[in-house]
């Protein structure tokens, strides 16, 4: 295995265990990031995750707004890479950078390509109730998760599985199936799939508005949608003291079919409340009410006495 001189490029913390792996064995040249961001009560500048744990690792980082820029085209051609290796990078790649490296750019995407290309697709896996996804190592092209599959590796979704569990697991399979890949290079280069286009599935980003629980949903999908948005952006509902997330969940055996979706029928043998959907109940047993922790439903009920038999949302104040 000869070593390849790598500009890695990602920036959330799924993409750091490929990079550990990737520099265990080659030469990481440069990593570069999404620019930091401002972010809470002073908006300080905050680096992505990747940058910082990069540059405690010691390697050069970058922070290009575009690789549109002629300068910064420049600059990255000068690095000489044999290889680009891309993690959620969150930055498109113009025709001239990807047919900068020797071999090419690879991606390590979170999915079964060509099933949900695009942004989230951790998150539409659970919502649409996979039962399996993985990680792809793809050769790059100018369209959106298109180029022909390297190499893949699939994961079982569990019944409890979050976005955060399945994102952790998810995040070493990429590193293991990413450092494999390199270690093979250049002759796994003849194994590259094209895509079947026709079976390709848009994993669109996910925005807060859809996180809002539609209790007439089933208890099914609403479970679904809970574990698909935890823990970012976190499913919710309008209670009756504001906006109130649920971080935790699961489907109840109660068809409760005599009651309005919606409502609250008490608490379970456990401590969770239990909810009426449009097939089927919810029990809510983690909750996290607006500009607090997240608590057992017990706990929450303890500030927030909700009636048995009454609705569990409430129509939000003018202004929230």
């Amino acid at each position: 295995m000869a070593r390849l001189r790598i500009v890695f490029m990602g920036s959330p913390d799924f993409a750091i265990p490929a990079l550990d792996r990737l520099a265990d064995s080659h030469d990481i040249l440069a990593v570069y990031t999404q620019p930091p961001r401002r972010s809470g009560r002073g908006m300080r500048e905050t680096p992505q995750p990747l940058a910082a744990h990069a540059a405690a690792r010691g390697f050069e980082t970058r922070h290009p707004v575009s690789l549109k820029n002629d300068a910064e085209a420049a600059a990255l051609a000068a690095l000489d890479a044999d290889l680009f290796v891309v993690v959620a990078y969150g930055l498109l790649l113009p025709a001239n950078v990807l047919a900068m490296p020797r071999y090419g750019c690879i991606n390590g995407h979170a999915s079964l390509l060509p099933r949900w290309r695009g942004a989230a697709p951790i998150q539409r896996a659970i919502e649409a109730g996979d039962a399996e996804t993985g990680i792809c190592a793809m050769l790059m092209e100018e369209g959106l998760d298109t180029g022909p599959v390297l190499a893949g590796r699939s994961c079982a979704i569990g019944p409890q599985d979050t976005a955060g569990t399945l994102h952790d697991r998810l995040a070493e399979i990429n590193a293991d199936l990413l450092g494999d890949t390199v270690d093979a290079l250049p002759g796994i280069l003849d194994n590259a799939a094209p895509q079947d286009d026709s079976k390709a599935i848009y994993a669109r980003k996910i925005t807060p508005a859809e996180a809002e629980i539609d209790w007439q949903r089933s208890a099914t999908e609403i479970d679904r949608q809970i574990r698909a948005f935890t823990p970012v952006p976190g499913a919710w509902f309008n209670g009756p003291k504001g906006r109130i997330r649920i971080r935790g969940a699961r489907t109840g055996t109660d068809p409760a079919s005599h009651a309005a979706a919606g409502t609250y029928l008490g608490l379970d043998a456990d401590g969770g409340m239990r909810i009426a959907t449009g097939n089927g109940e919810i029990i809510l047993d983690l909750l996290q009410p607006a500009g607090g922790r997240a608590m057992p439903a017990h706990d929450f009920l303890n500030g927030t006495p909700v009636q048995s038999g009454r609705l569990i949302t409430t129509a939000p104040e003018d202004g929230e």
